[in-house]
């Protein structure tokens, strides 16, 4: 991955969201300044690690001060783009669709979601959170005028690649993937697969490696 045409590791990146989410809720409890060493203790994260993740994007701390919470939250967020205010929508109403739906943190994150699409009829019309449900039919004419930039998607499998494509070829930039389907996507789509049965065999491993030791 790049960043100001540095190479960033994928690992990386990976945790940005976790200093996000951290230096949110110091704020949160009014702390104004954190050193590496104490940002470490609370992220179980070493301190050379936090020091070595920050110098890709240009360091953020003073000797001596450590880092300045607002500054440091607000310029994670612009690296992660937050600030960009993306406009969402969500392909597949079902059961995880509407649990993603009536998460809360789209809007805090800038993700607008604009619009929920399922084909089924029972669902049209509904609305989730706030949100309506539209027929799939009408999904290339909102997401064109809409200039919509991520699609979630909660969908069967054998549907997913097909949509995806569409998505791609309307002008989708992103998919964020629940459909348990390794998608293949033009080169300029960004896509983050999420396979949550992945995140509970992690889990299995970590009891399993714990009951060893």
């Amino acid at each position: 991955m790049q960043y100001n045409g540095k190479a960033v590791p994928a690992v990386v990146i990976r945790r940005l969201p976790r200093y996000y989410r951290y230096l949110g809720e110091l704020l949160k409890q009014d702390i104004r300044r954190i050193s590496s060493g104490a940002l470490s203790e609370k992220m179980n994260v070493t301190a050379s690690q936090i020091r070595q993740d920050f110098n890709y994007f240009g360091g953020f701390g003073q000797q001596g001060y450590g880092y300045n919470v607002e500054y440091l939250y607000q310029e994670i967020g612009a690296i992660l783009g937050l600030d960009e205010g993306y406009r969402t929508i969500l392909v597949g109403a079902g059961n995880l669709g509407h649990a993603l739906a009536n998460h809360g943190a789209f809007e805090k994150r800038g993700f607008r979601l604009m619009a929920i699409f399922d084909n089924d009829p029972k669902m049209v019309g509904t609305v989730i959170n706030g949100v309506e449900v539209l027929p799939d039919e009408e999904m290339e004419a909102f997401v064109k005028e809409q200039q919509i930039e991520i699609a979630i998607l909660a969908l069967p499998k054998a549907a997913t690649q097909k949509i995806a494509d569409a998505l791609a070829e309307w002008g989708i930039k992103g998919l964020w993937n629940f459909s348990y389907v390794e998608l293949k996507t033009k080169k300029n789509v960004a896509v983050e697969n999420v396979h949550m049965i992945d995140s509970l065999m992690t889990l299995s491993y970590k009891i399993k490696q714990a009951e060893n030791e």
